[in-house]
């Protein structure tokens, strides 16, 4: 087994691969960029290494100062976590020239499955149904066009060189396809370097369905049932949950079958999720195959009882599975709620800055997966999300009323954070029928009126004692005038009095 390990990614996934490989045996090092000097996963690991500038691209990104940090500190492998260099199979092969083993698949597999177009091609080639689109990404905006119109709106523009919502657009009309095709490219050059996007027919009320799946290089591949992850705002996921409300075992054992398929189509070795679509009528089409551990995955591991990154190392040091098809436990469900710096009452907007106080969640079933601290700053250079709150019981409606109450414990001062809408979700009738899909959140936006922000409602708090002195200054300077008033005005008594005493000395004719 490896005796020592590079983290190349930071937050709470850092912090959450470091305790496995700590629970192994296994020494850590951590890399860090500028902003995060003094991160929980620095403060965890057994080393930290400094790789550069707060810019992901001057740092996380910079696969030379990564492998010379795990060469200088002598580690043996590198965990890529999810995000920044998980998905390059120039890292991967870069880690190989290096004498370094990659957690994760082949670089091959990865070159298969990360462009969009390529992978749609293979999983038609493998008798997997996939959503109608293009066969090839397309830059030529009249062709897009074209395209587009033939195959009817709504249609889907879609980054061909990655995922995560980045550089996707729904487009209704021929008028909007022009400035959303180039608002698309755009957003794809900067999250992807790759500005290249392809078009997919858009599914009406569509729900959003993955597969985790496990192969080893011994030829073994199976699959840890679904995932459900329909919520979302802006094609990035909220809550995720399994069992799916929609999939009976039928449907599991299909959609199971078909993303094993897929991921023997591509001879792929280590921890991957089949992304697919449903429609009302439980149809299922392919969508992407993500190359990576999904930062959904403790649902999976708290239904199963199993752990994915302990997998991952041992498959990655050329253990077989240790499991079957047949042998995997299922039990009760598990729901995930994402934490975000970020106030929804303000559009979402990001709140980086210092967290002042901390009261973490607890009690049966619930499991936080954190990269914060109480006096840590969150920066603005990177994601929002600082945290995961996961719940099992053994049904959904106990799930759903576990989260609730964890959220319900669960405050961060000094900064913004989502932790009151993702209450005003799950309390949504819409939402607890399980009758859900990929528009619940637009569509619900008005009924999913977040809490005011701790810092509105102090600021409401001062406005109204404010408000509330002047009221009482204007009252007091009231009641003095006319306390004033009484005390040099004469009264009727003494007005009479004088006018007496004027006529008994003759001044009244």
């Amino acid at each position: 087994m490896f005796r020592k390990i590079l983290v190349a990614n930071r937050g709470e996934i850092a912090v959450r691969i470091i305790r496995t490989c700590r629970e192994m045996g296994i020494g850590t090092v951590a890399v860090y960029s500028d902003a995060d000097r003094g991160a929980l996963h620095v403060r965890t690991a057994d080393e930290a290494v400094w790789v550069g500038a707060a810019p992901s691209s001057e740092s996380y990104l910079r696969v030379d100062r990564v492998i010379a940090a795990a060469k200088a500190t002598g580690a043996e492998a590198i965990h890529p976590g999810y995000g920044f260099l998980s998905e390059r199979a120039s890292f991967v092969e870069a880690c190989q020239q290096a004498g370094l083993v990659f957690i994760g698949p082949p670089a091959a597999a990865m070159d298969a499955m990360g462009e969009k177009t390529q992978a749609r091609r293979r999983m038609i080639e493998a008798g997997v149904p996939v959503v109608p689109g293009m066969a090839e990404p397309e830059s030529d905006l009249t062709k897009a066009r074209a395209f587009a119109v033939e195959a009817g709106f709504p249609v889907m523009i879609k980054a061909a060189a990655g995922g995560g919502g980045k550089g996707m657009r729904r487009v209704d009309s021929e008028e909007e396809f022009d400035n959303a095709f180039a608002a698309a490219q755009r957003e794809a050059a900067n999250a992807f370097g790759d500005d290249r996007v392809y078009i997919e027919k858009f599914l009406e009320k569509p729900r959003h369905v993955e597969i985790q799946i496990f192969a080893d290089s011994h030829g073994n591949c199976i699959h840890l049932f679904e995932r459900e992850c329909s919520v979302q705002r802006r094609h990035q996921k909220v809550i995720e949950e399994t069992p799916s409300p929609i999939v009976d075992p039928e449907m599991r054992a299909r959609m199971g079958e078909v993303a094993v398929r897929a991921a023997k189509a591509v001879n792929y070795v280590g921890a991957g999720t089949c992304e697919f679509l449903v429609d009302a009528s439980k149809n299922f089409y392919f969508l992407e195959m993500n190359t990576r551990l999904q930062v959904e995955h403790p649902v999976t591991e708290f239904r199963t009882g199993l752990d994915l990154v302990r997998w991952q190392i041992e498959v990655a040091n050329g253990a077989k599975l240790p499991l079957t098809q047949d042998e995997i436990p299922s039990n009760g469900h598990a729901i995930e709620a994402r934490i975000n710096a970020e106030d929804p009452a303000r559009g979402f907007m990001p709140s980086p800055g210092q967290i002042t106080y901390l009261r973490l969640p607890g009690g049966p079933g619930t499991r936080l997966d954190s990269g914060v601290y109480p006096g840590y700053t969150v920066p603005m250079a990177y994601d929002s999300m600082i945290a995961k709150l996961i719940v099992w019981a053994p049904s959904r409606d106990e799930a759903i009323e576990r989260l609730r109450r964890a959220l319900s414990e669960f405050v961060v001062k000094g900064i913004t954070t989502n932790i009151g809408y993702l209450k005003q979700i799950l309390a949504n009738p819409e939402f607890r029928s399980g009758d859900y899909d990929t528009t619940f959140l637009a569509r619900r936006a008005d009924e999913l009126k977040a809490e005011p922000s701790p810092e509105l409602a102090r600021v409401a708090l001062v406005a109204s004692a404010i408000h509330q002195f002047q009221l009482d200054q204007k009252r007091s300077r009231q009641l003095a005038a006319r306390a004033e008033g009484a005390r040099t005005s004469p009264s009727r008594w003494a007005e009479i009095g004088r006018i007496h005493a004027l006529g008994r000395s003759g001044g009244v004719r």
